[in-house]
């Protein structure tokens, strides 16, 4: 595959989402924007959490938009007491979170005066969810390890995950492990892949729990 045929389906799988360096704060500030009409918040940590959440949507044909249901991408965890704060007496609150932030959100939540989730089940019942460890482990999880190098042959990707595999600090490395390091190393790659493998995941009936969990409570 030619790399004008990669960019091509680069930028396809970002439609509708602005990269680069300003992303995470356009994508936030759009989020905000949408706030005052909303009768659901969804605060997630960053832009390949709303783009997983907004795929899965999109894929079991919801309308967020149509039912007023907004995915706010903090720009990381520690702005959760900040969004929790700030929206408590107006929409219905829900949320994502990676394993390494969900102590973060339980005090927050708790602080914030919405619940004592003490519990994962308690968080849940409060509406937010936790990707363990976080979202790629859960797609890798979800889809296989195959499937995801799959995925990766179809955007011409496969031989740059191959390079990876064969860098001193990751060979012999478990496959797992490799394939989450390429999915994170870079912010565009982590958002195009957020999108693709949902999207895998949604057409073979394995969207994560967290997602398809958190998705139903909407």
């Amino acid at each position: 595959m030619d790399v004008d045929h990669r960019r091509e389906l680069a930028r396809k799988a970002l439609d509708g989402y602005v990269s680069g360096v300003e992303a995470p704060a356009a994508a936030t500030a759009q989020a905000l924007a949408k706030v005052g009409n909303a009768a659901t918040v969804v605060l997630v940590e960053g832009l390949s959490d709303q783009i997983a959440l907004e795929t899965a949507a999109l894929a079991h044909d919801r309308d967020l938009d149509a039912e007023r249901i907004v995915v706010l991408p903090m720009g990381g965890a520690h702005a959760i007491g900040r969004f929790l704060t700030r929206f408590r007496t107006g929409p219905r609150l829900a949320g994502l979170c990676d394993l390494g932030e969900e102590e973060i959100f339980r005090r927050a939540i708790v602080a914030a005066g919405l619940g004592s989730p003490w519990t994962r089940a308690d968080l849940e019942r409060l509406g937010f969810h936790v990707c363990v460890n976080d979202l790629e482990d859960e797609l890798i999880r979800a889809l296989g390890t195959a499937e995801v190098e799959a995925v990766f042959g179809t955007q011409g990707d496969l031989g740059s995950f191959r390079s990876l595999q064969s860098q001193p600090a990751w060979r012999g490395r478990d496959l797992d492990a490799q394939l989450h390091r390429f999915l994170a190393s870079g912010s565009r790659r982590k958002l195009r892949y957020a999108r693709l493998l949902v999207e895998a995941a949604v057409t073979r009936n394995a969207l994560p729990r967290p997602l398809n969990a958190l998705l139903a409570a909407l």
